[in-house]
């Protein structure tokens, strides 16, 4: 070997590595690991971060404990119940653009502090991001009497259980 090409690949004739060096390798490492949190989070966001209960029916109470016109909420159900003439129908505050909880105003409209969703007082969509409207929950009546919600149920809005 020529004495010549000791010297060259000698660690005395390299460059030593500077701050500079570390300072540029640690912002790449720190662009890489944003983008894929970044990516985990995006795709996180299809799926919805409420997810429902394992028992599904719920007694709310025996008919005749709600007057006619009455609005009731269950707040462990997310459910809202509506007894008029034409008998009872019940209503999930989950809203169906990432489950967030829609708050019902006085005017019995409903609308999503997350992302500005809005529904009428019977669930449509008046605004925002909401892909359709709130769910209505089929109700039926057990036989000892109860009214029994089916959280996951739903039925065609406008359908009244006469009990």
């Amino acid at each position: 070997m020529n004495p010549n090409d000791q010297l060259q690949t000698s660690e005395r004739f390299t460059t030593p590595k500077t701050r500079r060096d570390f300072l540029g390798l640690a912002a790449a490492w720190s662009a890489v690991g944003a983008f894929v949190m970044g990516m985990l989070g995006a795709m996180r966001l299809p799926m919805p971060s409420v997810f429902p209960e394992s028992d599904t029916k719920v007694k709310l109470g025996k008919p005749q404990d709600f007057a006619a016109g009455s609005t009731t909420y269950f707040a462990p159900q997310r459910l809202w119940l509506y007894r008029d003439s034409s008998g009872f129908h019940a209503i999930s505050s989950v809203c169906t653009h990432l489950g967030c909880i829609a708050e019902r105003s006085e005017a019995g409209d409903f609308h999503c502090p997350c992302h500005g969703s809005r529904f009428d007082a019977v669930g449509a969509v008046t605004a925002g991001p909401a892909p359709k409207g709130l769910m209505w929950v089929e109700l039926t009546v057990s036989p000892e009497g109860w009214l029994v919600a089916d959280t996951l149920k739903e039925t065609e809005p406008g359908k009244t259980l006469n009990a």
